[in-house]
């Protein structure tokens, strides 16, 4: 329960600060300031609670640690549960707080939602988003697994990570806006509805792919630093 409990709030503050800022600041900060707070979020909370649940708050990174070896899907079910429950709730708070703007509108502004093609961010085909998505993923576990094996240096991990989620979103928000997380996306999806809904499923695809690869890649001993 503590762990379902960590990864709740850990995906509920991502969602939170890191859509918050595209939707309440992005005209303020833009793009790079939009960036550094998902990569901040993700860098505050894998030390607030990467002690106790491992500081997933992601389902794709749950099942590259699951294809890695290093969990069993038992384990993983309530993990990727809490992660989606924790993603809607911050996309709810994210509503109430922007609504509170009387020239606020859901269909108009968003809620910092992925996408792709014409009227979303650069209109990148599906393929270019679906290529991008799977081997953002797969860097993105890389690092993770890279930073959490045994014999690695742990006390920086969690800014390692937070860092590449940072790099990934200055090269691909004008993509897809950057999911690597199906959470992420499902939990702003639900509530703008409409084409965010439609084109939700890349973002739970696309994201495990590159995530289960990766896994793959470190259960096969190519990256073991023991191996």
């Amino acid at each position: 329960m503590n762990k379902s409990v960590a990864e709740f709030l850990g995906t509920f503050t991502l969602v939170l600060f890191g859509c918050g800022a595209a939707v309440l600041a992005g005209g303020d900060i833009g793009l790079t300031g939009i960036s550094f707070a998902f990569g901040l979020a993700l860098v505050g909370m894998a030390y607030g609670i990467g002690g106790v649940s491992g500081c997933h708050i992601n389902p794709a990174v749950t099942l590259g640690v699951v294809a890695a070896g290093r969990m069993n899907i038992t384990e993983a079910i309530p993990y990727m549960i809490a992660q989606v429950l924790g993603a809607i709730a911050g996309a709810l708070v994210l509503f109430l707080i922007a609504s509170g703007k009387a020239d606020y509108s859901l269909a108009e502004n968003g809620l910092g939602q992925n996408g792709w093609g014409t009227g979303y961010l650069g209109e990148y085909a599906m393929g270019a988003a679906f290529i991008f998505e799977v081997v953002a993923t797969f860097l993105f576990l890389i690092v993770i697994l890279g930073v959490t094996q045994p014999g690695s240096h742990g006390a920086i991990a969690g800014l390692a990570i937070g860092l590449t989620l940072v790099v990934i979103h200055l090269v691909g928000i004008n993509v897809t806006g950057v999911s690597v997380n199906p959470a992420r996306s499902i939990g702003p999806a639900i509530f703008v509805g409409g084409t965010a809904l439609a084109q939700l499923w890349m973002f739970i695809v696309a994201p495990i792919i590159g995530a289960v690869l990766a896994g793959i890649v470190y259960r096969s001993g190519l990256l073991d630093n023991n191996s």
